[in-house]
């Protein structure tokens, strides 16, 4: 016995299977990390002892020391309590604005105990910022 699929019938099939394909590569799409800059450790939400280790990520730019100006380079901020510096502002050089201008990616961070907003800050060799889509902000609590 032969099975015959009528043309209408093969068609929706198309239809369907297309949409099932953009769907779940939207859900793909949606578990996939977007953040360019992240704080890879401590993770959101640890409970830390001080002092604590530090490692940044970056996706898309390279690190690379302060006074380097070359395109899509940069090195890491860490901003204790504060918010993403504006897009080409420079990194202030307060006590609550830490720089790592020799390219660091990781560091030992020693804080007294308490729970606090870290925000990771990607700026060029000019310490200008990238702006909040090249940070984030994790809070983690030091016991």
């Amino acid at each position: 016995m032969t099975h015959t699929i009528s043309r209408a019938v093969r068609q929706g099939l198309s239809a369907a299977t297309a949409s099932a394909a953009l769907l779940l590569a939207g859900c793909a799409a949606v578990n996939q990390p977007t953040q360019a800059v992240s704080i890879v450790e401590p993770a959101d939400g640890a409970v830390v002892s001080s002092p604590f280790k530090l490692r940044f990520g970056i996706k898309g730019m390279a690190v690379a020391p302060a006074g380097t100006m070359t395109a899509d380079t940069g090195h890491h901020h860490l901003l204790i309590n504060l918010d993403a510096v504006p897009a080409g502002n420079v990194v202030p050089f307060t006590e609550g604005h830490m720089h790592f201008g020799k390219g660091q990616t990781e560091a030992e961070i020693a804080l007294p105990p308490g729970t606090y907003r870290l925000t990771a800050q990607f700026a060029n060799g000019a310490h200008q910022s990238y702006g909040k889509p090249m940070s984030q902000t994790i809070t983690v609590t030091v016991k």
